[in-house]
């Protein structure tokens, strides 16, 4: 099948490298001249595993093309998948102008009938105004569908979730569009879930809404069980060998970030109001998010008595292991909060750190976990990347100034580290 898609972030660029790659011909569109130019080379501007690999095969086997010329795809692809950011206002509400923008312009650009699929993260009721806006630009009145196909990928593991979904959301409107969609994803032998396009697109929101809402309700438990002298991590075990609550997401932490979590929960909440609900439940899960971080940099506080003139290592700023994604990572409020107290801070990522140099500026990116740690009054672990846990914990001992860890990820087993000589503090144990 021919298809084009716009947009080249993580949804776009991860969409049409792996339909490419199941033997269709994907042209992908974007307006940033030197995005389009690197990916042209094979160069993949995100880490994602496995994605460059694949990206620079299909690129050499002639699948794969990419353009800044939206005309270009949309006259020689038959499926147009909108996967442009949908980026946070200040008031919480997605920012819908770069969709309107391409929905515009591929009205202009059409010349014979072209499905029209929303694969960004949209309001409901925006599958309303792609139509009605290629409807009012249309002027050729040219046949087209719109339909809705959310995407459910986690960074760090995209390419697999993209080729063994779990599920196939597509929200239609005719019996042409579902029978494109079927033809399109069929091959994946996957559920596919046929509704209608309002439907499909509250999933979204509404998944990784709840997703949030269970990481948030583990962290309130968290610091309840750190009152009573509980164990967070057993609670969760409990609770999650329970299956109609699952093990998933009841992992105690500092909170969580990337772009969707953070962007969707807010998006949903303005979402609500303007249809005259008042969704407190999400709202509360915001708060709660955010106190998370705070109450972290009271761990870290307490620790050290005094945080004005200390050494700080940070390992991990991504908002998650397995990804070079900075957007609404928990480190950024817990540095800039611990720099306005007087910390210097040194920090390291096995991938981040390109992105995070352009967020935090004052602080000192080392080549390594124990470049970071040599000399610090403190090590603290913000992201739980797998070569965290196998650290040389006596060298690591040997190099801080005091042997104090804060452990904002629980990688570590607290018996063994008191009984190394770690002043070692965790979340909910």
């Amino acid at each position: 099948m021919k298809i084009c898609v716009v947009g080249t972030g993580y949804v776009g660029l991860v969409t049409g490298t792996c339909f490419a790659d199941l033997g269709n011909d994907v042209i992908c569109v974007d307006i940033d001249k030197e995005k389009i130019e690197k990916l042209q080379k094979g160069i993949c501007p995100i880490y994602e595993p496995g994605l460059e690999e694949l990206l620079r095969r299909n690129l050499k086997e002639g699948r794969l093309f990419f353009t800044t010329d939206l005309g270009h795809g949309t006259e020689n692809s038959e499926v147009i998948f909108i996967a442009v950011g949908t980026p946070p206002k200040q008031n919480g509400e997605a920012d819908l102008s770069f969709v309107e923008d391409v929905s515009r312009k591929i009205a202009h650009t059409m010349k014979s009938y072209r499905l029209i699929i929303e694969k960004s993260t949209v309001p409901v009721q925006t599958g309303e105004w792609v139509k009605r806006t290629i409807s009012r630009y249309n002027t050729h009145k040219i046949d087209f569908d719109v339909a809705s196909n959310p995407e459910f990928l986690r960074e760090g593991s995209a390419v697999s979730d993209f080729l063994k979904p779990e599920r196939i959301v597509i929200g239609v409107e005719s019996e042409r569009a579902k029978k494109i969609l079927f033809e399109l994803y069929g091959p994946f032998g996957r559920p596919i879930l046929v509704t209608d396009i309002k439907s499909a697109e509250l999933i979204k929101h509404a998944s990784n809404s709840f997703l949030a809402t269970k990481i948030s309700f583990i962290n309130a438990i968290s610091v309840i069980c750190e009152k009573v002298g509980a164990n967070v991590e057993k609670v969760a075990e409990g609770m999650g060998m329970d299956n109609r609550i699952g093990q998933s997401f009841l992992k105690a932490g500092v909170g969580f970030g990337g772009f969707c979590f953070p962007k969707d929960l807010s998006a949903f909440i303005r979402i609500s109001e303007k249809i005259g609900y008042d969704f407190g439940l999400l709202r509360e899960v915001e708060a709660i998010n955010e106190e998370q971080k705070k109450n972290f940099v009271k761990k870290i506080e307490s620790a050290l008595w005094v945080v004005s003139g200390k050494t700080i290592a940070i390992l991990g700023l991504a908002f998650k292991p397995n990804t070079d994604d900075m957007r609404f990572a928990p480190s950024i409020d817990i540095i800039r909060q611990l720099e306005t107290e007087g910390a210097k801070i040194k920090a390291f990522d096995p991938q981040a750190m390109g992105k995070a140099a352009e967020i935090l500026k004052d602080v000192e990116f080392c080549d390594g976990p124990y470049e970071a740690v040599e000399g610090a009054d403190a090590m603290v672990i913000m992201t739980e990347w797998n070569e965290f846990r196998e650290l040389d914990l006596n060298k690591i001992k040997n190099l801080l100034n005091a042997p104090i860890v804060i452990d904002g990820r629980n990688i570590y087993d607290p018996e063994k580290m008191k009984k190394m000589g770690f002043n070692y503090f965790c979340i909910g144990r």
